[in-house]
């Protein structure tokens, strides 16, 4: 299994922040596309936010777009997802993922594309 840990998920309430953090053990991270999927009960995985090896290039779900915002932290091998403005529907377990191909300079939401190694972590908004 793929060595990602997820943390930093919890209760908040509406309009709170989060900020889901991404480590990685016995591989570069950097050298990785990292995608982020979430899954709500009852509901398929689906792509959240995802940042690219070479040159960083971001993607975000519509839904997300403005409030999330993805990164990465070189020293301590970590991706992190910071999210702002949580609504109620962004309620879910959220996965971080490690693309197959080293070096890419695109991410996408393509799950096929990702090899996934977390427990996830639940991320639950309610007043």
């Amino acid at each position: 299994q793929l060595p990602l840990v997820e943390s930093g998920g919890g209760l908040v309430q509406p309009g709170g922040s989060l900020r889901l953090s991404c480590s990685a053990s016995g591989f570069t991270l950097e050298d990785y596309s990292i995608g982020w999927f979430r899954q709500a009960p009852g509901k398929e995985r689906e792509g959240v936010s995802c940042i690219s090896s070479v040159g960083e290039s971001t993607n975000y779900a519509e839904f997300v777009q403005g409030r999330f915002t993805v990164s990465r932290d070189r020293a301590h091998n970590t991706a992190f997802l910071q999210m702002n403005n949580l609504k109620p529907e962004d309620t879910a377990v959220y996965y971080c993922a490690r693309d197959w191909a080293l070096f890419s300079d695109t991410c996408s939401f393509h799950e096929a594309r990702y090899m996934f190694g977390g427990q996830g972590i639940q991320v639950t908004v309610s007043s």
